[in-house]
């Protein structure tokens, strides 16, 4: 037990301990010197420093996922990562819909821009890296059209269809209730395939892998079963699962002091307000970006994929029906219909997506050509 204790307890894992909690007990102990209209300086100090705080604490949460994921072998640990960080995206769009202020689009916005940063920035720069190191690239054609499938339906659920059968870009109660079962439904019986009968569509292709990781992919083979997994390791898997709920919680708590002075700083700068949304997604996925480039360096494209593609899927699956139970319990106008120009945008990321992932070889250039598309995203938040 010691010795796992210190396996799992690191120097670096006590650090964010304490920076997270105590950076949770600071702000609360300074709420009443904070009360009232904050000089610019001391507003984009402590803004500064929770995001600072939030972006540490959410790279301890994927190291611990990482773990776990590492021991459990995919498509679990994979989903254990994804869901973690789609998990973070939830709390921190209720925080800030739960908060002071009306924030009716940041759900739409923060979705928006995680499905832009994640199917064009992350993917893209992963396949920019690996192309260029790798000539061989090649992911697994039938799990890639499983996340496409349900990337269509949720996103379209998200954005297209309330501007068609809501009122204002918004649906009513009547039409929520029910969109809001069949997406969980939908969801989790996409997690029930995932890691039952289809496990095999999201691991690696078989002739994909470059001889590089050849030995990972053996001893991926020889892997023993997930009972025998939970069995073997159950004092490591529960002291790491206990941990990364040690490192989400101060994420929870912070986040509603983070959302309240990013609503201000963004107002006096006279910022659009889908800019709110794209800081949160961009705070949220920087560890996973780093995870998913170090995967396409070692020519796991598959992996890249569960990664990105797996982590939109979460994040639609489980946002859009939490925004819109808020909005049920809370009265709240919950805008989600996108403006035409992110349709469009948003269409031609999902082609370019069919087109890239479903090819014979992955290249840099497929890479660059979704660099290409983030930049006009980027342009038309701007515009």
């Amino acid at each position: 037990m010691r010795t796992l204790l210190r396996t799992v307890l690191t120097p670096m894992a006590v650090l964010r301990l304490v920076l997270g909690w105590g950076s949770f007990l600071l702000l609360l102990a300074l709420t009443p010197a904070l009360d009232g209209p904050l000089p610019a300086w001391l507003l984009w100090l402590l803004l500064g420093g929770i995001v600072a705080v939030i972006t540490l604490s959410a790279f301890g949460v994927v190291t611990e996922a990482e773990h776990l994921a590492h021991r459990l072998g995919d498509p679990y640990g994979t989903l254990v990562l994804t869901i973690s960080i789609a998990a973070i995206e939830v709390i921190l769009i209720a925080a800030v819909m739960l908060g002071p202020g009306e924030h009716t689009t940041i759900a739409r916005d923060s979705v928006m821009a995680v499905s832009m940063i994640i199917m064009n920035l992350v993917v893209g720069i992963a396949l920019l890296v690996g192309g260029m190191r790798h000539r061989h690239l090649r992911a697994n054609p039938t799990g890639v059209s499983l996340y496409l499938g349900m990337l269509i339906v949720l996103l379209s659920v998200a954005f297209a269809l309330p501007a068609l059968i809501g009122g204002e870009g918004a649906y009513a109660p009547a039409q929520a209730i029910p969109l809001v079962l069949l997406t969980v439904c939908l969801y989790a019986f996409f997690l029930l395939r995932q890691m039952g009968a289809q496990r095999a569509d999201f691991q690696e292709a078989a002739d994909a892998r470059h001889a590089t990781s050849s030995s990972s992919s053996s001893s991926d083979a020889e892997r023993a079963p997930i009972g025998a997994v939970l069995v073997e390791h159950r004092a490591e898997l529960i002291a790491r699962t206990l941990l990364l709920i040690a490192m989400v919680l101060p994420i929870v708590l912070l986040s509603h002091d983070m959302a309240t002075l990013l609503d201000e700083g963004l107002d006096r700068l006279g910022a659009p307000v889908a800019l709110s949304g794209i800081l949160i997604a961009m705070i949220v996925f920087l560890p996973e970006t780093i995870t998913t480039i170090r995967a396409a360096l070692g020519g796991e494209m598959q992996r890249v994929s569960n990664l990105c593609h797996g982590a939109l899927v979460s994040t639609a699956g489980l946002t859009i029906p939490a925004v819109l139970t808020i909005g049920l319990l809370t009265g709240q106008h919950v805008l989600l219909a996108e403006s035409p120009v992110n349709l469009l945008l948003l269409g031609v990321t999902l082609l370019l997506t069919l087109a890239t992932f479903l090819g014979r070889r992955l290249t840099a250039l497929h890479g660059a050509a979704h660099l290409f598309v983030f930049v006009l995203y980027g342009m038309s938040v701007f515009s």
